[in-house]
């Protein structure tokens, strides 16, 4: 009989993803989940799901799950671990949403220190709504909006989230990590679980951000956009820990 090395995750359902070939989400949810499962929170935690192709994550996340209107899960987020404290609460959006209509949610709840974990998943366009320019656009990027590129002069620069919300008092932990690689998925593994950790012991807003894959928006093979990643995502938003609570003495 041979030996069972990988099953899903209980804190996932078994409803099939509807993401396109190549998509990240679903490597990003099970790593989610499996950070929830392996803390023993999930019968605690309640997710807050973003508009944007992550929209249906409250079917794929086997526990609490809220549905935000674009842009505000970090303010539903808030309600939420404000009248359930001790509570897991996490918002899980895109960088659409997150950090164009957005913005202001997201900036005030890291400034106010609340005490919730944001994955933030950054594949540089919207997804669901055909292509267009997100403000983590990079430059010389062809989008339905930029067909022939961001032009900083027109469209403004790429937005470093991460590097921005790491200069807020309210903010504990921000990390950004990738899963162009099995060694990357790995490192992201270890940086949601920090993030989680922080929560855990209270001390403030916790916020990974994940560069990813959208094949289908950047017309490559997965393959192909894989490599984008590594070779074009990187230079512009370096990984790596850009505040953690232990330096800040929390």
């Amino acid at each position: 009989m041979a030996e069972k090395i990988a099953a899903r995750t209980e804190a996932l359902t078994e409803n099939p993803f509807h993401y396109c070939p190549g998509c990240a989400h679903g490597i990003i949810h099970r790593l989610v989940a499996e950070t929830i499962e392996e803390l023993g929170v999930r019968e605690k935690t309640v997710g807050v799901a973003s508009v944007g192709c992550s929209v249906f994550a409250y079917n794929y996340f086997n526990m609490d799950m809220q549905q935000a209107a674009h842009g505000r899960a970090p303010a539903v987020a808030t309600g939420i671990k404000r009248v359930l404290p001790d509570n897991f609460v996490f918002t899980y959006q895109g960088d659409g949403d997150l950090a164009a209509i957005g913005t202001a949610e997201i900036v005030h709840a890291a400034a106010r220190g609340e005490n919730i974990t944001v994955i933030f998943v950054n594949n540089t366009t919207y997804g669901m709504t055909g292509g267009q320019s997100a403000p983590t656009t990079i430059l010389g990027q062809k989008t339905t909006t930029t067909p022939y590129g961001r032009d900083p002069h027109v469209n403004g620069y790429p937005m470093g989230v991460s590097e921005m919300l790491s200069t807020l008092g309210g903010v504990a932990h921000v990390s950004r990590v990738s899963i162009y690689s099995p060694a990357q998925v790995n490192r992201a593994k270890r940086a949601i679980k920090k993030a989680f950790e922080v929560q855990r012991e209270k001390k403030g807003f916790s916020f990974v951000e994940v560069l990813a894959s959208c094949p289908t928006n950047w017309r490559m093979t997965p393959q192909d956009a894989l490599k984008w990643i590594e070779e074009k995502m990187l230079p512009i938003y370096p990984l790596g820990e850009f505040k953690t609570a232990a330096e800040e003495g929390k």
